[in-house]
């Protein structure tokens, strides 16, 4: 009778959550345990017979652990083909190993830890990366397992499959298995792509030579040659942007602290606290709202429809602010996602929910007396959102590829705006500009915002010419009975003719904020002149497609 060579499971795992407990089920299942360094500790401890890798390969673990697995009678265990390798793996006493436990040192905090490059560089895996792919190739016959909440599928799949692993399922953790070592390459790559230049001193340590290169402008810096994004799924929505267009949410996965893409922020990224499923939609415009948001420091509301501020406001208090904001369209709020810059209270709960229909409430948090009354409202989505942050970049899609470019993060203040015109804008007046400037910023060009005393009172968006959204927005402050007169207007980008500055002079605007930079800027200036309105150039354009 031949004798039935022993079945071996590889444990050698980093993160040693469960792992115990997997290798006494794997036991009693009839395998045998072959383990590493940590992890041969952990299971000795546990009371796992378990047999050191140095034992089986009879050669010690050399340079400071760096060496270990990289053995024939290991990678031979994993690679080998039954029954075709049978006979060389008995020549050469090479177990045969038909499940693989590994996951990988932890790169990714010990960068995070603000640990110094040559400790970064000691955390990068090499073995384990090894037996991954190998046992991932090899699927056919062997099972590998990268993540501890797969450990108990094993195990039933094992007791419900007369301790054999179905197929598809060792295809699903192959796949796994790849994206896994996939990922882990990503987070190397991105930091060494950050390094730029490195040397080693004498004393053997990895030492920052020099940072600047000036053969590689600024923006090549910025934006390497090969950029590789990492994205976790976690959620199929009900549709995307229309029911017949399928859609799922991804997350970026952070790599670390210091990558250029694309930190744990932003609505994707907050805490749902009631509700029906965030659509699509609502995604897109939560996010408009929080990124408004941002350039605000007093209490502030933003209402957003169709990715668009229809009305924002600043006061003392949030609830002034929701109600100031609320005003400025009632109309275009109905069904719209509120956004708030500090906790929302029961007092602004309450006003919310008697006052208007809507979708979606974002803010930093919410008191649990603001929880309990929008529970009267089940289907509104209320999501806390965390701190966003100035140095991310945004993805674009075209397509077969993409645009990548830095978030419009530029902010002004009143050192460093540049008066044009003959009329000089009041201390009052000027505070009204930036607030309606930094409005501007958010609203799809073209953008026309006007407003007075820290809330907008019209604003018009997404037209093809300026003066149709200037147009547009007169009629919307009309229309709710909003006076223009002595009020503000905000351009995002500078005006090409005359036209939009004479029809501000006709609707009684005092005083209008703008990029400046068109041929035609003197024009501007003498029609902004000649009707006694005080002109501000920004130098800064906020265009958004």
């Amino acid at each position: 009778m031949t004798e039935v060579a022993p079945r071996y499971a590889l444990l050698s795992v980093s993160e040693k959550n469960g792992i115990e407990n997997l290798a006494q089920q794997l036991q009693q299942l009839g395998f045998r345990i072959i383990s590493t360094g940590g992890t041969y500790q952990k299971l000795k401890q546990a009371g796992v017979n378990a047999l050191e890798v140095s034992e089986l390969t009879e050669f010690p673990e050399i340079m400071d652990g760096r060496v270990k697995t990289l053995q024939p009678k290991i990678h031979g265990g994993i690679l080998g083909r039954i029954p075709q390798d049978s006979g060389l793996m008995q020549e050469f006493n090479i177990p045969r190993i038909d499940v693989v436990v590994v996951n990988l040192y932890p790169f990714a905090a010990t960068v995070e830890s603000g640990a110094d490059f040559s400790e970064c560089i000691e955390n990068i895996d090499i073995g384990g990366p090894c037996m991954i792919r190998a046992a991932a190739k090899n699927h056919a016959r062997v099972t590998v397992v990268v993540d501890h909440n797969d450990y108990s599928k094993v195990i039933d799949a094992l007791k419900n499959n007369s301790n054999e692993i179905p197929l598809n399922f060792r295809q699903q953790l192959a796949a796994k298995a790849f994206a896994h070592t996939a990922s882990y390459d990503h987070l190397i790559q991105n930091y060494f792509q950050q390094q730029n230049f490195l040397v080693k001193d004498s004393s053997d340590k990895y030492t920052v030579e020099n940072k600047s290169n000036d053969s590689i402008s600024d923006v090549e810096k910025l934006f390497p040659q090969k950029f590789q994004l990492e994205l976790e799924r976690i959620q199929i929505l009900r549709y995307g942007e229309n029911p017949h267009q399928g859609g799922a949410t991804y997350r970026c996965v952070q790599t670390n602290p210091n990558s250029m893409m694309l930190a744990e922020e932003g609505v994707i990224h907050g805490t749902f606290i009631q509700g029906k499923t965030l659509s699509y939609n609502n995604l897109v415009d939560a996010q408009a709202a929080v990124d408004c948001l941002e350039d605000f420091e007093l209490p502030s509301c933003v209402i957003v429809k169709h990715a668009n501020p229809c009305g924002v406001a600043t006061a003392d208090t949030l609830l002034a602010a929701y109600q100031r904001a609320f005003a400025t369209d009632p109309t275009s709020a109905f069904g719209g996602i509120i956004g708030f810059n500090y906790e929302v209270d029961a007092d602004v709960a309450n006003d919310i929910v008697q006052r208007q229909f809507l979708e979606v409430v974002v803010a930093p948090a919410f008191s649990a007396e603001a929880v309990s009354v929008f529970k009267s409202k089940p289907n509104v989505r209320i999501v806390a959102y965390p701190k966003q942050h100035q140095n991310t970049f945004e993805l674009k899609t075209l397509n077969g590829g993409f645009l990548l470019q830095q978030r419009d993060c530029a902010k002004i203040n009143d050192c460093t705006l540049q008066i044009v015109t003959s009329h000089q804008p009041s201390e009052h007046l000027m505070q009204d500009l930036l607030f309606a400037w930094r409005v501007a910023k958010h609203v799809k060009s073209n953008a026309i915002v006007y407003a007075r005393e820290g809330a907008t009172l019209g604003i018009g968006a997404g037209q093809m010419s300026r003066i149709d959204s200037a147009r547009i927005a007169i009629q919307k402050a009309a229309e709710f009975k909003l006076p223009i007169k002595n009020a503000v207007m905000a351009s995002d980008a500078f005006f090409p003719f005359r036209d939009t500055v004479d029809w501000a002079a006709k609707q009684g605007i005092s005083a209008i904020i703008q990029p400046g930079g068109s041929i035609r800027d003197n024009e501007v200036i003498q029609a902004a002149n000649e009707a006694g309105i005080a002109m501000v150039f920004t130098g800064i354009r906020h265009f958004k497609h």
